[in-house]
Parts: C-alpha cells; structure tokens; sequence
C-alpha cells in the first residue's frame, strides 16, 4: 500500500476523531501492553462489539451523530456509529482504517424494526477494514454477544486475519443475513449520502418523520430495540432467499 493512501486511512477526520484524548485513552486501555497489530485490532473489535450497545434508533443525521468520542461517551449505536468508533480507534493505534458499506437484507431485525422502516432492505450498513499484514481486513462489530443470543444467532468473531462480515443464517439454519449491494470504502462517514440513500429508500416524508421524533426526544433513542418481538419467521437454509447478484 502507498505512503499517501496509508496517510489518508491513519489521519482523524471531523468524525473519526482519533485524535480525541477519550479515544487516545480507550484504546491505549484496551490494547494494553501489545505491539501486535493484529492483536490490537482483534481487542479493540470486541470492545465495540459488546462495550458499545446495537440501537438502530439511535439518531442519524447529523455528523455529530457518528463521531466517534460521541459514541464512546454514549456506548450506542447503529452499525455505522459503532463502525465510526472502530475505526478512530484502529487510527487512534497507528493501523490504517478505513469504512465500507453495503445495502444488506436482515432476516433477523423485530417486527416493530421492519413496520418502523417500511422495508427489511437496510442501506449503507457500515462496516470497519483494517490493513493488516499487508492486506485489507473487514470487521464488522454492529451486533453484540447479548443481542446476538437474544436473537439465536452465534456472535461474529474476528480473529484479524479474514474477512468478518453478517453470518448468513442463525443458530436454527433459517436465513439472517444477505449482503446486497456494496457502495465501497471511505474516510470518513459520509452523512449526506447515508441520507440521500434512506430518502430514495425508505421516502423522504418518513426520513423526515424520524428526524421529527429525535428532535423532540431531545436526541435520545426514540425506541427501545431490546424490548421489541423478535421475528420468527425466517427462511430456512437454501429457501426463500432475494439474494440479488
């Protein structure tokens, strides 16, 4: 890899603060006394992965949002807020970060999650890629251990040396998880196509809507996730799958 795109995927941004004394400290914490880049990252990935709890009612548009010292100090967040967390404090341990999208369709969300969105296509999920002995690594730390078995499907692991992305079916064989549509990799969260894909997705009026209720919650979650029924009727392995290629 280049020195420039190494420097681009190492440097703080007005989100990624890596350069935040929360963030310098937490992964300096987390880290503790390894050198080993893999290591580091592997610690650092369970620590957002159950340190940091799953809330795709977390509010979303504005920049501030996904700042990753925010995150750290509110310990939620939807996918790309954790993902934004994950990669400051890969930055933060001098490993080169980077965020990568993707449209997926979640087979495992609640009934109240699916009738909120209008849809079970969720776009621009967010996932972290960190370079690792000489080669781009995907991450992905959205869901945690406890919301995992609350919905019965095993825990995502990484172990720093291949890829770590949704699992494609829960611990009954029936369908969780399928990725869509891949939007590439970034430095930074970018906000306003984040937005503009939810508008063309979900509809500007509902898009909208959410906003309206996270102003008057005063920026606090408007839901509670952990609360809602979990869906039971999944595809099993192999059957009623929209994968598209």
């Amino acid at each position: 890899m280049g020195d420039r795109i190494e420097e681009k995927y190492l440097r703080p941004t007005r989100i990624i603060d890596s350069d935040h004394s929360s963030i310098v400290e937490f992964a300096e914490e987390t880290v503790g006394d390894s050198k080993d880049p893999v290591k580091q990252a592997v610690r650092l990935y369970y620590a957002v992965r159950d340190g940091i709890w799953y809330d795709p009612y977390y509010p979303f548009y504005r920049p501030e949002h996904y700042r990753a010292s925010n995150i750290l100090k509110s310990r939620r967040g939807y996918c790309v807020c954790k993902a934004s967390l994950l990669c400051a404090l890969g930055r933060a341990c001098g490993i080169p970060s980077r965020l990568g999208f993707a449209d997926v369709k979640n087979h495992l969300a609640t009934k109240q999650l699916i009738e909120f969105l209008g849809s079970d296509l969720f776009v621009f999920h967010g996932f972290v890629e960190f370079y690792l002995n000489g080669k781009w690594v995907k991450a992905t730390p959205a869901f945690n251990a406890e919301l995992c078995r609350r919905h019965r499907v095993a825990p995502l692991e990484f172990d720093g040396r291949k890829d770590s992305v949704f699992q494609p079916y829960n611990l009954e064989k029936k369908q969780f998880m399928e990725y869509v549509a891949d939007h590439g990799t970034y430095a930074d969260v970018p906000v306003d196509l984040i937005l503009a894909a939810w508008e063309r997705t979900y509809g500007k009026e509902r898009v909208r809507q959410w906003i309206r209720l996270h102003e008057k919650a005063g920026g606090k979650s408007i839901r509670n996730f952990s609360s809602e029924e979990i869906l039971t009727n999944l595809a099993p392995a192999g059957k009623g799958s929209n994968k598209k290629d």
